[in-house]
């Protein structure tokens, strides 16, 4: 993949990691076209990126959207807000896996998606589970370029409350340093650093950067 004026797609544009990974990549000239993909008006005002507002249960909304050099998909929900274990399901698993498909449908060669440490389709723990069943059906498109980020916690500035992350950022941060890779807070802005060396690797098939590959390649 050519490394000049790309175009790239993000969902989870409002989030976390994906609002950190918008605004790096508006700065990033390889990148000449930016598309935010959002489900509410989001008024991002970053320059050279195009928001586009989308509903998940209408495809007609975002099918013909989803077209470029790379997908960044970093859509997620809390337990709490989604309701139930169903409803967090369908926003982290579905509505990705939806895009997945319709950007392989669309020719987009690499395709990059920010899962979780852990993740695994047999895990007992239902967030890892759910993880792992969407890089497995992910994986299935077979896009030329599959690549897995796998981050512990997150550390960030986030729009909603999340009392119960912050108490246990709050503890962990002191000694992070000390910790594994998997189990150290990783800053949302290196996980979006990560996001793009990876889309940008030229290797083919599929790549499972760990927490440690995130720091390295982030710094």
């Amino acid at each position: 993949m050519s490394s000049t004026s790309l175009t790239a797609v993000v969902v989870g544009a409002t989030g976390l990691v994906g609002g950190t990974l918008v605004r790096i990549l508006s700065a990033d000239r390889r990148f000449g076209t930016v598309v935010a993909l959002v489900r509410r008006p989001a008024r991002l005002s970053v320059e050279r990126v195009r928001e586009q507002v989308i509903d998940f249960e209408q495809p007609e909304t975002f099918v013909a959207a989803v077209a470029g050099d790379v997908l960044f998909s970093a859509l997620g929900t809390t337990m709490k807000a989604a309701g139930s274990q169903a409803a967090q399901y369908r926003v982290d698993h579905d509505y990705q896996l939806q895009m997945a498909e319709a950007a392989r449908r669309n020719g987009v060669s690499s395709y990059v998606l920010v899962s979780a440490a852990g993740a695994r389709p047999g895990a007992w723990i239902f967030y890892s589970r759910m993880k792992g069943e969407l890089e497995r059906d992910v994986e299935r498109l077979g896009f030329p370029r599959t690549r897995l980020l796998r981050p512990g916690l997150l550390d960030g500035e986030r729009s909603e409350r999340r009392p119960g992350e912050q108490w246990t950022l709050r503890l962990l941060r002191p000694i992070g340093p000390l910790l594994p890779a998997p189990a150290r807070p990783i800053k949302a802005a290196t996980v979006a650093r990560a996001a793009i060396a990876a889309a940008l690797d030229p290797t083919p098939g599929l790549l499972r950067w760990e927490a440690s590959d995130l720091f390295r390649a982030g710094a």
